[in-house]
């Protein structure tokens, strides 16, 4: 049986404030309407599109006087892209949301005992603060709402950009980004427009057909480029020609790999990406220290924040320089060693071998000595005996993925017992529920919500935790 359509409209409504998940809210004879791409003191109709016992959700169906904080968006592909939604809410106000959410998370749905949270930390960009980006390719792209799709010519109908909220199989073909710097912009078009010249098909991940699958660019601080082409299937001739061609028109990419990839979906980190032309990794730097980037290699995508995140994390970290540190999730090694100096040793752990490889190498390269890194699932590498090992850590450093720790971790953790921790999370609701564990034996001492992602509701935030006296 077919659920029953909402057709609600609701009439002279004002927006009352920012909520979660990019959309803002406001109250309707009692009940919570979350809207999207609205902004406090928006006056609006609102087009319900979801009902519930205790909400709603509906999308502006027009705008009857739009508020004195509204921003025009800056990019043309705002509301269809899923990137960059709070492009009409003013800096500040983005980052007072974010500060809200760690609080919402932390507090009123955590229940956690926090100090006063401190104001979220601005990003010294806000357009083109990003050094990696993905685009896929599709041979049907998005239509928008004023085309026809009828009329559209057979040129015009792939795409190379972003997914389209939440369908896997949409992209929106994208003319401008303003998450990355040029020459990515560039060089996606250029590909795009020497595939439909060459007649390179464009991939149907749905029904698993194509040539051209997918695209990364990845860039430093100091202008280094590498480019990653994936192909559904090897044809070598097409390939070089392809690879060729971009390489000539840029030759301001230092580092050009391709992957053949067979498998039903993009992701290439199952894969061997295999260098083409150039050097097979580019580096960024950070305080004297130089990390290498391979093309799966991790790094924090706002290379500038990702400055003040690691020095609030040494700073919580409090180290006088006799502390054996673990970092958990070190990824590139990026905080172990930039925490390096003020440690006596440092421990690293990371699932992803090639990470590993990155980290050894760049700690072998930037001449540091008391660093150990070690590959495999944490829940298997950390345990009583690696502990016993290598050492009681006195501070413990958490940069889990988003879906933070696993409880065996969080146990080998609280029987390690260090002094203090720091838990760094790019998603506080997960961090909320590893902290009420920890929380058993550790009191939060400081919360420090840090953006990396403008215009975006993500937020990356920093706790310090401090042993509780028995």
């Amino acid at each position: 049986m077919s659920k029953k359509k909402v057709d609600l409209l609701l009439e002279n409504i004002t927006i009352e404030s920012v909520a979660a998940e990019g959309k803002a809210l406001t109250h309707v004879d009692g009940m919570v309407v979350f809207v999207d791409f609205a902004v406090p003191g928006d006056l609006v109709d609102i087009r319900v599109y979801k009902k519930k016992k205790n909400y709603m959700e509906g999308f502006i169906a027009r705008m009857v006087q739009p508020s004195p904080q509204r921003l025009e968006p800056f990019c043309e592909h705002f509301g269809t892209c899923g990137g960059c939604r709070w492009q009409p809410l003013p800096y500040q106000m983005q980052l007072d949301a974010k500060r809200q959410q760690v609080y919402d998370q932390l507090v009123r749905i955590g229940h956690l005992e926090v100090p006063e949270i401190k104001p979220t930390l601005p990003s010294s960009r806000t357009q083109f603060y990003r050094n990696k980006l993905e685009f896929s390719a599709s041979e049907k792209r998005w239509i928008l709402r004023d085309e026809d799709p009828e009329t559209i010519p057979e040129n015009d109908r792939m795409g190379l950009g972003f997914h389209v909220g939440k369908f896997f199989d949409k992209v929106l073909d994208i003319r401008k980004c303003w998450l990355q710097p040029e020459p990515s912009n560039s060089i996606r078009l250029f590909i795009k427009q020497f595939c439909i010249e060459h007649r390179y098909e464009f991939y149907n991940i749905r029904e698993n057909r194509g040539y051209f699958r997918n695209m990364f660019v990845r860039t430093t601080e100091a202008g280094a480029v590498m480019l990653i082409v994936c192909f559904a299937y090897e044809d070598e001739d097409r390939r070089i020609a392809l690879l060729d061609a971009v390489s000539a028109a840029f030759p301001q990419i230092s580092s050009l790999y391709y992957v053949i990839n067979e498998k039903l979906n993009d992701s290439i980190g199952d894969q061997s990406p295999i260098l083409y032309k150039g050097d097979d990794a580019i580096y960024e730097e950070m305080e004297g220290l130089r990390f290498r980037i391979g093309p799966k290699s991790f790094y924090q995508t706002n290379s500038q924040q990702a400055y003040r995140l690691y020095s609030v994390a040494r700073e919580f970290a409090a180290l006088s320089g006799n502390e054996v540190v673990y970092d958990l999730y070190t990824g590139t090694g990026t905080i172990a060693q930039f925490v390096s100096g003020k440690a006596s040793k440092v421990i690293g752990i990371e699932y992803v071998p090639e990470a590993i490889d990155d980290a050894r190498a760049n700690a072998a390269a930037n001449g540091i000595s008391n660093c150990e890194f070690f590959a495999g699932d944490m829940k298997d590498v950390l345990n009583d005996q690696f502990i016993s090992k290598h050492g009681r850590p006195d501070v413990v450093i958490l940069d889990p993925p988003r879906a933070g720790i696993h409880p065996d971790v969080a146990k080998v953790i609280l029987n390690a017992a260090p002094d203090r921790m720091v838990y760094v999370s790019c998603n506080p609701a997960s961090q909320a529920r590893d902290l009420a564990i920890l929380c058993q034996d550790y009191e939060i001492t400081a919360v420090q919500p840090v953006d990396m992602f403008p215009h975006t509701m993500h937020v990356e935030n920093v706790c310090a935790l401090k042993r509780k006296v028995k």
